[in-house]
């Protein structure tokens, strides 16, 4: 299967969700964690997905929702401030 095609490979999403777009972040034999943009009662919002393989079939394990700019604006900000602590190996104690 192709980038392309594992990009736009059908998501474990609940029937009363229509995708608007999509896209597979990681995808292995067991987890699957992917971002869509999806309608509800006409409101659109994006959702960052991850699944695990269990018994036979996709599970959720986490689902969070981005509702608006605004609350995105929030998340970008706080996430871009602290992905710099991720090249940083030592583990720094509280004072």
């Amino acid at each position: 299967m192709s980038e392309q095609e594992k990009q736009k490979e059908q998501l474990p999403i609940s029937s009363f969700y229509k995708v608007i777009d999509q896209v597979t972040i990681f995808k292995s034999e067991k987890w699957w964690e992917a971002i869509a943009v999806i309608e509800s009662f006409g409101r659109r919002s994006i959702a960052m997905y991850l699944w695990q393989f269990r018994d036979g079939k996709w599970k959720r394990k986490h689902k969070f929702h981005v509702r608006n700019p605004e609350e995105w604006n929030k998340v970008k900000t706080t996430v871009d401030s602290l992905a710099p602590k991720l090249l940083s190996s030592k583990i720094s104690t509280p004072s």
